[in-house]
């Protein structure tokens, strides 16, 4: 029986790993007459397959809202997160937490923070050092969720740094030329098949290149040609014969050096998948396999883990067409998928339908130009298809020069194209706004040469699921920890391991490694750096070690950009924006690091104790064991073999509970009694009693005596040393955004300078259904045109963003 060769490929280029649509890398039969057999029920079975794998996966998106695209280092990066559902694009409140890192050309990262998310939005924001060197950076966004199906599902986006304090931050030079790469349509080439083959030409840049090229057999003799069309992309018609050749592209550069490369290999036998578009209401797939046999397949068209099209198609020598009514497609990039009557994928398209329907965003400000240190009401509501809308929306104002000339792009074009593509598209707003056949052209080239699957089809259509490593974190932080004997390095399974943070409130986590060694703990309303301790039972385990495991990504996708250099064209824009910084630092940098005030739950994890008692009220003793016989009648001191136990006594059942309490000092578990009792009784402020038995996550306590200090930091008590303490960054603490006010006289008048390139920034629009929400900020002693950039999300789906220019005028 033929096979098939199915290919997987992954090539890593400067504009982000493209992983190829290939969904298997087996060798697939080919269909023949056993395809005739396949049961009848394939389709439904695919599609069930499917569905489940949407229910038990729900597809999560992150989109960032950043301030502007262009940052000096020293300067304060503000962003707005969005979670979506990645299938219907609704705010999707599955995770409480987002992973927000800022990563160099090498994908180290130079920032790195979580930030909290309520109702599916967040805020957050870096200081970027002084020294952070000038180049381009990426910052991607995700959360633990996501971490399950790789670092190609990660939200990123690019950023320029410019360092003004360096005298030249010009990268080293590169000896590549150029980066082109080349995508049969369907996945493969096949001898005797006519098929089209994209091609991408990149710079080292990643940027698109301009260039002409040929393909020649091994004879050298021009089998076809080539010209980009749009971005570096383009595509041609090719039939590789049938044989052995090997065909080579060379590709000519603008700058009239020649690129040799070779074709993707020529298979002798396979299938080949082919769209075509000829206008916008009009969609043909054809399907052809060698050899040319009469078979079925079966075509499934699918967006986002929702089936749109499920078909059977039979083959008459080879060959199958079936049309397609775009209208019936789901909004945003389809897949379809060729499968034999084995339930095997073999060939994978994509297609983009633009969304029917868009977030309308209206901004209006009450005045077409303004002077120096004047009030700007802006007037802001929501819309789909002129209904008001309550949407949650994010707005940035910032002064536009020469170096702020490309934006970023929009939550739609994020939601619906850019997050289901690989590497870095260039100019999106092209494939949203332009409908002419070249336009229609360029949009198919970039799906065949940035297309890629969020999963493999191995994992659909697998009998039993794959198991998740991480899970969501639907309530705050999740910490992550592994056991592992000492010595061996192998997982302890099934052990009990606490979790706490030295303060002055109580709050205390237990779990139970899994077979792994894993244990999680949530870590509800921890923010800002604070000290974790943990350890494991001792009456289970007292020799393993632990240890806090990152909860950052530590695989990329390759979306990072060049260095960038100091440009002698840009020098009197980089000294005036120089010169406005220092100002500002100067005279407002003392308001950069104002966070809101933070709620604070001081309840302690077991709620209002049995018995509570300051020890200021009462007679002072120098050792503990006085104060717990003296003042404590709940808890019984009793010395076995000299050493010290502690009974509490249970008043509702009337009873002496047998073991040791869970004994707590500022909240972190003590298991040895001695050290409790040789604590100096001065150092503890307050002295709480649960007189029963608590149930507390996988553990069960005889009672609980929680002493505090003054402070909560453990007042220099010696832990044990088999504790692991180790620092943890919560999340970030919301730093509040500054901008100074002229509403009196006395500060319009003000001598002060304001020289601020971000006038206005605001991540936590919350627009209603009955009207417009007025907003108002005001300008600088800057003239110029400032940019006002609103992104956005509604509760049913629906994402826009929008933008308009305000000029400030010169003083006189």
């Amino acid at each position: 029986m033929p096979f098939l060769p199915f290919l997987r490929a992954t090539s890593a280029r400067p504009a982000g790993r493209l992983r190829w649509l290939m969904l298997s890398g087996l060798w697939l039969a080919l269909a023949g007459p056993a395809v005739a057999q396949a049961p009848a029920d394939s389709l439904d079975r695919i599609g069930r397959q499917v569905r489940r794998h949407e229910q038990r996966d729900p597809h999560e998106k992150l989109f960032l809202h950043l301030d502007r695209p262009v940052y000096l280092s020293g300067e304060t990066m503000w962003f707005s997160v969005y979670a979506a559902d990645g299938t219907t694009a609704r705010p999707l409140p599955l995770s409480s937490v987002a992973y927000v890192e800022v990563l160099d050309t090498k994908h180290q990262p130079v920032l790195q923070g979580k930030v909290a998310l309520r109702e599916a939005t967040g805020q957050g924001s870096f200081v970027l050092p002084a020294a952070l060197p000038a180049g381009r950076y990426t910052v991607r966004a995700y959360t633990s969720w996501m971490r399950n199906f790789g670092p190609d599902t990660y939200f990123h986006t690019a950023v320029t740094v410019i360092n003004t304090f360096t005298a030249s931050g010009t990268a080293a030079k590169d000896s590549a030329t150029a980066d082109v790469q080349f995508f049969p349509e369907g996945g493969n080439l096949v001898r005797g098949l006519r098929s089209r083959v994209a091609f991408k030409v990149t710079d080292k840049a990643g940027r698109g290149v301009a260039a002409t090229g040929k393909v020649l057999n091994q004879r050298g003799a021009v089998v076809a040609t080539f010209q980009t069309l749009h971005r570096g992309m383009g595509s041609f018609a090719f039939t590789p014969a049938v044989g052995t050749d090997a065909y080579t592209a060379v590709v000519l550069l603008p700058n009239g050096q020649p690129v040799t490369r070779p074709l993707p290999r020529v298979f002798d036998q396979g299938y080949v998948l082919h769209l075509e578009q000829p206008d916008p209401a009009h969609l043909t797939l054809t399907v052809s396999a060698n050899p040319a046999t009469n078979a079925t397949v079966y075509l499934l068209g699918h967006s986002r883990q929702q089936v749109a099209m499920a078909k059977r198609l039979i083959l008459v020598n080879g060959q199958g067409t079936l049309a397609v009514d775009p209208s019936t497609l789901l909004d945003g990039v389809s897949h379809f998928t060729v499968f034999t009557g084995a339930q095997q994928p073999v060939c994978e398209r994509l297609y983009f339908r633009a969304p029917q329907r868009t977030l309308a965003i209206a901004a209006r400000a009450d005045k077409p130009q303004y002077s120096a240190r004047e009030k700007v009401q802006v007037q802001v509501s929501a819309a789909d298809q002129q209904t008001p809308l309550a949407a949650n929306l994010s707005m940035a104002v910032y002064r536009l020069d020469s170096l702020n000339t490309t934006p970023l792009p929009g939550i739609d074009r994020s939601l619906w194209l850019t997050s289901e593509l690989a590497g870095t598209v260039e100019d999106p707003d092209y494939y949203f706004t332009a409908n002419s056949p070249t336009a229609l052209e360029a949009t198919d080239n970039l799906l065949l040469t940035q297309g890629w699957s969020r999963f493999k089809w191995e994992d659909v259509l697998a009998a039993t699921p794959k198991p998740m490593e991480f899970r969501p974190e639907p309530h705050g932080l999740v910490a992550r920890a592994q056991l592992a004997q000492a010595g061996s390095g192998q997982p302890r399974p099934n052990v009990t391991t606490f979790l706490a943070s030295p303060s002055l409130v109580t709050r205390l986590s237990n779990a139970r490694s899994n077979d792994r060694g894993i244990v999680q703990f949530e870590l509800a309303d921890f923010s800002g750096p604070r000290d974790l301790v943990l350890q494991a039972d001792p009456s289970q385990d007292s020799t393993s070690r632990l240890t806090l495991l990152d909860p950052f990504s530590a695989r990329y996708a390759s979306t990072a950009g060049p260095a960038v250099g100091v440009l002698p064209r840009f020098e009197r824009d980089y000294t005036r924006r120089h010169l406005q910084a220092q100002v500002q630092q100067a005279f407002a940098g003392k308001y950069r690091s104002r966070f809101a005030v933070e709620p604070v739950d001081s309840l302690p994890f077991f709620g209002r104790p049995s018995e509570s008692y300051l020890l200021d009220k009462f007679t002072r003793f120098k050792t503990m064991e006085e104060v717990m016989r003296e003042y404590v009648p709940g808890v019984l001191v009793r010395i076995s073999k000299g050493n010290y136990h502690l009974l509490v006594v249970d008043k509702v059942n009337k009873t002496v509970l047998e073991n040791n309490p869970m004994v707590l000092l500022d909240g972190v578990p003590v298991f040895n009694m001695n050290k409790i009792m040789a604590i100096n009784p001065l150092k503890i402020r307050k002295l709480e009693v649960v007189d029963s038995r608590y149930f507390h996550g996988s553990s069960m306590y005889d009672g609980i005596v929680n002493l505090s200090t003054y402070k909560g930091d453990l007042e220099g008590f010696e832990l044990d040393p088999r504790v692991l303490v180790q620092q943890y960054e919560g999340v970030q603490r919301q730093r509040e955004f500054y901008a100074p006010r002229y509403d009196t006289p006395q500060s319009t008048q003000s001598r002060l300078p304001d020289l601020r390139n971000l006038l206005y920034w605001n991540p936590a629009i919350r627009t209603t259904a009955t009207g417009v929400v007025p907003l108002e900020f005001y300008t600088g002693d800057q003239a110029g045109r400032y940019l006002v950039v609103l992104q956005g999300l509604a509760a049913n789906g629906l994402a826009g963003s929008h933008s308009f220019v305000l000029e400030v005028k010169p003083a006189l």
